[in-house]
């Protein structure tokens, strides 16, 4: 069983939510080594006893737990199986557990390419946000195999309330996919339902008290609409993010040869939002749509 007296945990990507899962394995007792492309954003988490590995490579040969989340799949090939990455340089019987938004046949690659050096890959994508991170009730989606699911299962158990193994490697990822793309047309909902309230002369948050509860209930509805509604729209999860992953559900299921139209109407809206600037702003910035 892994435990603070026989594994010492790497966490590589330390922004938005990657900070604060961090910190709860380091609440936990486990020793932990931080890796940020930018070293100031892990600061916090040094500050607290965390040490500092200045690469991937060093990450793998003084840990024997990786948990990963960074931005893109390009990012998530560079850490895993570039020169410096976590597989080249990895030991025998380590466990990576990437718990980036990426595509299903990277975490297939991953697995595979871990498995010839017998190092256990598990692909675990996460739901929740900023909010879901803090408090460390996200959702997590798990792929690969089984065994090694179980056995990381205490730690994941640090990060969220709502673990699911779903299957072999890349079906976390085609899990989030489902979870993204039901995100992406209830987004759009959420925005015009705060509009059309607002433009029925009705008191927006007073609606909220209504509707949240009832049958149109989200966690959008109930977390990111007062956001918008406080002119809040600092990233929970950055716009930027959220198009890539409509961008990679939306190959997924032109390979599977389905029309997802609700999927692609959300993906242009929000690419026109980009346009305008707003790719580092958080989701819920979708309402500015009817704005500007």
């Amino acid at each position: 069983m892994l435990s603070p007296e026989n594994t010492v945990i790497a966490f590589i990507g330390t922004g938005v939510m990657g900070k604060s899962m961090a910190g709860h394995l380091l609440d936990a007792g486990f020793p932990l080594i931080v890796y940020n492309r930018t070293k100031e954003r892990a600061q916090e988490l040094l500050d607290r006893g965390a040490k500092w590995a200045d690469s991937p490579k060093k990450a793998a040969q003084n840990a024997n737990v990786i948990f990963t989340i960074v931005g893109y799949p390009h990012d998530v090939e560079e850490v895993y199986l570039g020169e410096n990455g976590l597989i080249p340089n990895g030991t025998e019987n380590t466990y990576l557990i990437d718990m980036t938004t990426s595509t299903p046949s990277l975490a297939k690659k991953i697995y595979e390419e871990a498995k010839m050096k017998r190092i256990h890959a598990i692909d675990a994508p996460v739901s929740g946000g900023d909010i879901g991170a803090r408090e460390a009730r996200l959702a997590i989606m798990a792929g690969g195999d089984e065994k090694a699911y179980q056995q990381v299962m205490p730690l994941l158990e640090k990060l969220g309330t709502n673990i699911v193994y779903q299957g072999s490697a890349g079906s976390g990822q085609h899990t989030k996919m489902c979870n993204q793309i039901a995100i992406a047309s209830g987004m759009i909902g959420v925005c015009e339902a705060m509009i059309y309230a607002e433009k029925a002369g009705l008191d927006p948050e007073n609606v909220l008290k209504s509707i949240s509860t009832g049958a149109a209930g989200s966690w959008s509805l109930s977390n990111l609409a007062p956001r918008m509604l406080d002119q809040n729209f600092e990233p929970g999860f950055y716009i930027k993010h959220f198009i890539k992953d409509m961008k990679i559900a939306l190959d997924e299921a032109e390979r599977m040869d389905m029309e997802v139209p609700g999927l692609a109407l959300a993906k242009s809206m929000y690419e026109t939002l980009a346009e305008k600037g707003e790719e580092n702003s958080g989701t819920q910035a979708l309402y500015k749509y009817w704005k500007n």
